[in-house]
């Protein structure tokens, strides 16, 4: 399993109402991918903290993870939440299973 953690700065034109729009049209859209197998999102509990957005998604494998990427829910997410409410954006990936090689996640 591969854990995609996704965190983003905010353009200081968002408001809490941005953000909660945000962790609930993440939620919402990205779950409608099918390679996604589940998602997490939320804000930070430290308000000095340069990230205050993440998500957290999970997939089957990194194949799975590059076709979710190219899906059009994913791409109009990026142009209607991401472009518009962030000023940038920070990734990292997981692998989950710790018996599994990582060249064939």
């Amino acid at each position: 399993m591969i854990n995609h953690l996704l965190f983003f700065k905010l353009k200081p034109e968002v408001d809490d109402a941005g953000l909660e729009e945000m962790i609930r049209t993440s939620r919402s859209i990205l779950l409608r991918i099918p390679e996604v197998l589940s998602i997490r999102s939320g804000r930070t509990i430290d308000p000095k903290s340069e990230w205050p957005f993440y998500i957290a998604l999970e997939f089957e494998s990194l194949n799975k993870k590059h076709i979710f990427e190219e899906d059009a829910y994913y791409l109009r997410f990026q142009k209607v939440i991401v472009n518009r409410m962030t000023l940038a954006s920070y990734h990292m990936d997981y692998e989950t299973d710790p018996s599994k090689d990582l060249k064939y996640s």
